[in-house]
C-alpha cells in the first residue's frame, strides 16, 4: 500500500479546515452533525461481530472498537473544554495522550456498547449548551499548552462536527472495503 493510499485510510473526508468565515449556517449544520453522531454510529457499527469491531480501519490504525471507544474519550474531553472556555477567562485545557488512552483496556477490549451510551448522553447535553450559544460565547477561547495557541468556540464545534464525520468514515469505508455490508 502506497502513502497516498494510507493517508485515504487514514483521512477519508481529508483532514479539517476551519471555513475563513464562520456564519450562523456553518454553526448550524456543524451542530447538527454533532447532534446526528451517536445514532449514526450506533447505526454503523449495529451488525458488527466480535471479530469486526477487533479490525484496524487502516495498517497501523485503529480498530473500530477503539474507535467508537476514542470517541467517548475524545467528546467529553472537548465538553469539558467547552464548559471551561465558558466559564474561565481563556483557560489553559488539559491535553491528554489519545494513542495511549486507546491502548488501555476499557478502549481495546470492552463492550462498545457504555461508550454509544455515553456518546448519546453526552451529545444530548453538549448539543443543547452549543443551541444556546450566543455570538459573543461562540468567541471565547481556550489555550492548548502544546499547541501554544488559542481554540475559538466556534472553529472547534467545526472540528468536532469533522471528528463526528471522519471517525464515521473510518467505520463505513472499512464495512465497504471489507464487504460487510
Amino acid at each position: 500500500m502506497d502513502d497516498q493510499q494510507l493517508q485515504q485510510l487514514q483521512y477519508p473526508i481529508g483532514k479539517y479546515i476551519a471555513p475563513s468565515d464562520i456564519d450562523q449556517a456553518f454553526i448550524e449544520s456543524s451542530i447538527a452533525d454533532i447532534a446526528s453522531f451517536p445514532r449514526r454510529l450506533a447505526d454503523v457499527v449495529a451488525d458488527l461481530s466480535e471479530h469486526q469491531l477487533d479490525t484496524p480501519y487502516r495498517p497501523g490504525g485503529w480498530t473500530v472498537r477503539q474507535v467508537v471507544h476514542h470517541c467517548a474519550d475524545s467528546h467529553m474531553n472537548s465538553w469539558i473544554r467547552f464548559k471551561l472556555a465558558l466559564t474561565e477567562d481563556k483557560p489553559v485545557i488539559r491535553p491528554y495522550f489519545e494513542d495511549r488512552w486507546a491502548d488501555l483496556p476499557d478502549t481495546k477490549l470492552m463492550n462498545i456498547e457504555p461508550a454509544l451510551l455515553l456518546l448519546t448522553a453526552l451529545h444530548e447535553k453538549w448539543v443543547f449548551l452549543l443551541r444556546s450559544l450566543n455570538r459573543s460565547d461562540l468567541e471565547r477561547t481556550y489555550v492548548h499548552p502544546e499547541q501554544g495557541k488559542e481554540y475559538r468556540l466556534d472553529v472547534v464545534i467545526g472540528l468536532y462536527a469533522w471528528h463526528c464525520n471522519h471517525h464515521l468514515a473510518h467505520t463505513s469505508s472499512l464495512k465497504v472495503s471489507r464487504g460487510w455490508v
